[in-house]
Formats: C-alpha cells, structure tokens, sequence
C-alpha cells in the first residue's frame, strides 16, 4: 500500500504544481496547494485508491484548494483597503521569461470557469470526460468552456499557439 502512494504522489506532483502554477499565477502558491493535495490524498488513500480517477480526485482538490486560498485572498484583500487607505499589496510573481508571465496573466485573465477547463484539459491533461466531471457540467460544457478560452487567449491576448504546460510553467 506504501509503494502505490509513494508511486502515485511522484507521478502527480509535477502535474498538481504544473496545473496549479498555471491556475494561480503564483509557482510558490501552486506548490504548497499541491502538497496539501497530496497530504489529502495521503490521508484518504483507501478511498481515493479504489476510485476509477484517482488522478482526476487529486486534480479536483487541487482546485478546490485552489478556489479558497483566491476566496480567502480577496477576502484579505478587502480587509486590508478598508484598514489602510493605501494601495494593495503587489502579489504578483517574476518568471523567466517574458511569453511565460504574457500566458500567466492571459490565463488570469480568463472567467474562472473558463480557466478551470483550460488548465484541467490542456495543462493537467485530464479527458474532457473528467473535466466535466470536476467542473459538474455536461462533457460538452467542458468542451465549449475549453475551446472558448483557446479562442479567447489567441484573440483578445495575442497570444498565437498554446504549446502545453512545459513551455509556461
């Protein structure tokens, strides 16, 4: 049992921070909520093990997690503007290279919806299959969400061809 949880945390670790990192904007961020998702996933391996997707599960949570560090930084966020009559806090990251900060910010940019389905296809590589299954839509929401942030990140961002998440993140 030790082995199939030490294998499988290997094998998603890069995933999890690659997808997170992409989602967030923040590579810091993206690897503590990967290493929550594995200590969530450490915890309910009995269950997460016997599931059809344990990848997706892991992906699901991360995401999850994701959503509430956004939640809690804006609620912080707003606390902050109403103590302090100054401007907030830069939370921006530096990347290396500049068409990797032009990818982070037109993903950031994208609805939230749209972002989840583009990150969890074409950066997480799940199916379109699981996608909507994380997401809770129809497979054919999922496509539509996916192929609308595509369009989108080539249109309104300039950015001409997504590679895949080696090359961003």
């Amino acid at each position: 049992m030790t082995s199939d949880l030490d294998d499988f945390c290997r094998q998603e670790l890069a995933r999890l921070v690659g997808a997170l990192s992409l989602y967030c904007g923040e590579r810091l961020v993206a690897e503590e909520l990967a290493q929550e998702t594995l200590a969530r996933v450490c915890r309910d391996w009995r269950k997460v093990r016997s599931l059809d997707s344990p990848e997706a599960w892991a992906q699901r949570v991360a995401i999850n997690l994701a959503n509430s560090f956004f939640r809690r930084r804006a609620a912080e966020r707003r606390a902050k503007s109403r103590l302090a009559s100054r401007a907030e806090i830069d939370t921006g990251t530096t990347a290396e290279a500049a068409d990797a900060i032009a990818v982070r910010q037109a993903v950031a940019a994208l609805p939230r919806r749209q972002r989840t389905a583009l990150v969890l296809r074409y950066f997480a590589d799940l199916t379109f299959a699981e996608v909507a299954e994380l997401m809770d839509c129809p497979e054919a929401t999922a496509k539509s969400l996916a192929r609308r942030s595509l369009q989108r990140l080539r249109t309104e961002s300039g950015l001409m061809e997504l590679k895949g998440a080696s090359d961003v993140v």
